[in-house]
């Protein structure tokens, strides 16, 4: 690839911190508030802490350890586990990418209409109208085109557009920093009103919190288009601390400007409603045209991954040989297209179905619990044959246990929602061995 197209340690932090904050911190007080007091909400941030910054880790210590092995989520899969281990590891993760830009344009257009629909005129509803449908499908394929330019250039639109929507989120934490009441943050601290055991509380925001930092991953993902290795992992765990203290903050901040029921009634986007419980209405447009900014910023960064994975996949004969096709920007544009496709049938889905934002973040979430799992797994795999350090071990057992959390904490359904999905991928998998074997015998012959 040519130098021209690598990227920066600034840019792949920009990457891994903009797909990580999108869409859902602007609902996250709400989708916290309705199913867990401000302890169990402490608890969860506590327990999701140590667990993403152990799989952080594991990204961190395996881009050392590993620096042979580009790609990430599909080649630790894959070298640690087999050829169908590394396979399902790269199908759940395009699909989870691939259905999570889907939501991020659904939301996006669902922002607009809280602009411009009136009880008597429904334009963009919550992006599932026809209207929605056309908008989406002109960014979606507009985005396309930009990447097609060069990932680089994608890299460097999505860095500006990430210091343009961190600004009304600090804004937020400021203004919320001031209307903190003490007495409004301890009022039902336990979640009494839940009537739901403490550790249900618990398990119940952690499908959101995963949510919220699925995108940790960014960086190893483009790995082979980094300038440098040791870029890969600082650009991790920079992008995952700012994140972390920007959840934090505005969970816990926006329980102290109002009570935890009045937050878990707020429509979504919830911090729109608490930034005009504080400044009128005003605050509600910069929250929501950060809203908007954010999710197309984070739309772009998932765009990159969607497209990654079936090209690094298909290199080891995992997809079929055509997703290795890239153009003279070293852009895969076979994968690319297979993307935009994908997302453009889902588009077609929603606007059949009717579904909405909150669908797709549950089927989008699901299927990244194997993959994270498998990559703390791996760790393990390497730590015990490779390093003598005890720490590097901790690391990779930490991130698995923290991902055995995660699938018990999902629920059966999500379990079986995800293996579902993972049940049409095998016919490419073993489409694409049958076509590595009639290559080889063809050389042969």
């Amino acid at each position: 690839m040519q130098n021209g197209q690598k990227i920066g340690l600034t840019m792949l932090t920009a990457i891994v911190f903009s797909s990580m904050v999108g869409a859902g911190i602007f609902s996250l007080p709400q989708n916290m508030a309705e199913v867990a007091g401000v302890d169990a909400i402490i608890t969860a941030w506590l327990i999701t802490g140590v667990g993403i910054l152990f799989l952080a880790g594991c990204f961190l210590h395996l881009s050392r350890l590993k620096p042979e092995l580009d790609g990430g989520i599909y080649t630790y899969a894959k070298t640690g586990f087999g050829d169908l281990a590394g396979f399902f590891s790269a199908w759940g993760y395009w699909l989870c990418a691939t259905i999570g830009v889907v939501g991020y344009l659904v939301v996006a257009f669902a922002a607009l209409g809280s602009f411009v629909d009136t009880p008597d005129s429904i334009v963009f509803g919550e992006g599932n109208t026809l209207w929605a449908l056309i908008g989406e499908s002109a960014i979606l394929w507009l985005v396309h085109y930009l990447v097609l330019r060069g990932v680089k250039q994608a890299a460097f639109i999505n860095l500006l557009a990430t210091l343009a929507k961190s600004l009304p989120l600090i804004a937020f934490i400021v203004f919320a920093y001031y209307a903190f009441d003490v007495q409004t943050f301890t009022a039902d601290r336990a979640g009494e009103t839940l009537n739901v055991p403490f550790m249900e509380q618990v398990k119940g925001t952690m499908l959101i919190t995963l949510w919220v930092f699925t995108g940790i991953e960014g960086a190893i993902v483009l790995s082979q288009r980094a300038k440098k290795r040791s870029d890969i992992g600082r650009a991790t765990y920079i992008g995952v601390i700012f994140a972390l203290v920007l959840y934090i903050a505005i969970t816990l901040l926006s329980l102290g400007v109002m009570s935890r029921m009045d937050v878990a009634a707020l429509s979504n986007p919830s911090m729109a409603g608490i930034m005009a419980q504080m400044t009128g209405s005003m605050g509600k447009w910069v929250i929501s045209i950060g809203l908007i900014v954010s999710v197309l910023a984070s739309y772009l960064s998932w765009i990159l991954y969607s497209a990654e994975v079936p090209f690094t996949a298909a290199k080891y004969n995992a997809f079929p040989r055509i997703f290795t096709k890239q153009n003279e920007q070293g852009t895969p544009t076979a994968s690319l297209m297979l993307t935009s496709l994908t997302v453009q049938f889902c588009l077609l889905m929603i606007f059949w179905t009717g579904e909405g934002y909150n669908t797709l973040v549950i089927i989008s979430t699901s299927m990244i619990l194997i993959p994270y799992f498998l990559v703390g797994a791996y760790l393990v795999k390497v730590s015990f044959a490779q390093s003598e350090r005890w720490s590097i071990k901790a690391i990779g057992l930490g991130a698995s246990v923290y991902g055995v959390w995660l699938i018990y904490a999902a629920g059966v359904e999500n379990l079986l929602l995800s293996l579902l999905l993972y049940i049409p991928g095998l016919a490419i998998f073993y489409y694409s061995r049958y076509q590595s074997r009639q290559r080889k015998l063809n050389s042969l012959n």
